[in-house]
């Protein structure tokens, strides 16, 4: 399977969705697609930047959400322009996805719409790639009709991110046998190695423990993942969004590197 024009290659390195949770200026936007584009490409990874227009899933009615869909698209379609890199942002609505999909190279569908047949039709009618969050209430093995909707709407490239289950209540688990599971089903796998550090709900905004988004994620490339996703920040502690649970911009690179390390031991390749 092709995503972006990159051959997503069950035993090739893994690729890089990362990014800020949501997209709160064009200046931090910039300054960070900057870097880890370079990062990204030191370390040879292929690599889709990611922020978020709109965070309609907000625990209060008064957390920041973002710029908002024209403003938010203008910024991302300038971060591909300039840096010529693909770009993906999530959709909330049916009528979002065709805006969207003129700007985005991947459309991202929310964890929380992950079984919506309508949602899902019209993102594998857009003509962008897509990956499906996959729900903390969905299991492995009902990824099937997921991607069913998909590719009988005529998507050809799409991945599902594992974000953790729900265990009891305002925390999340991670199961490493899901990945082997629904790559079993031919499913590109990308894991979401912030967000499953998440504690959701438990007041007017969630929790999160990104201390160990490195061990989960050095978990998941050893279990043979074919993505990662990271949301991260230049100052996670001041974001406007996932404060919480975003990783550190600065730290990034070395964790990347030892990731790499680990991927080619677990898929037994020299790169």
């Amino acid at each position: 399977m092709k995503l972006c024009g990159h051959v997503v290659d069950p035993a090739g390195r893994f690729f890089l969705i990362a990014g800020p949770c949501v997209i709160e200026s064009r200046d931090l936007v910039l300054r960070t697609a900057e870097r880890l584009t370079e990062i990204a490409a030191r370390l040879g990874l292929f690599f889709i930047f990611k922020s978020s227009y709109d965070k309609a899933n907000r625990s209060s009615i008064t957390s920041f959400r973002g710029p908002g869909i024209d403003a938010g698209l203008a910024i991302l379609d300038e971060v591909r322009r300039q840096f010529g890199v693909p770009v993906t942002t999530d959709v909330h609505s049916v009528e979002e996805i065709g805006i969207a999909a003129g700007a985005v190279d991947v459309i991202q569908i929310p964890a929380f719409l992950c079984r919506q047949t309508d949602m899902l039709i019209a993102a594998g009618r857009s003509g962008a790639a897509v990956n499906v969050k996959k729900g903390q209430f969905v299991a492995p093995s009902d990824v099937a009709p997921i991607v069913e909707k998909l590719t009988a709407s005529g998507c050809e490239s799409y991945g599902i991110i594992e974000r953790g289950y729900t265990f009891g209540y305002n925390n999340l688990v991670v199961d490493m046998r899901s990945f082997a599971i629904m790559r079993a089903m031919g499913v590109p796998v990308i894991f979401d190695a912030t967000h499953s550090t998440q504690l959701p709900g438990g007041g007017t905004q969630s929790g999160g423990e990104r201390d160990y988004a490195p061990l989960l994620a050095r978990s998941a490339v050893a279990a043979g993942v074919d993505g990662l996703f990271m949301e991260v920040h230049p100052c996670p502690d001041e974001a406007l969004c996932d404060a919480t649970n975003q990783y550190y911009l600065d730290r990034v690179e070395p964790l990347l590197a030892t990731l790499i390390e680990i991927d080619r031991l677990a898929k037994g390749t020299g790169g």
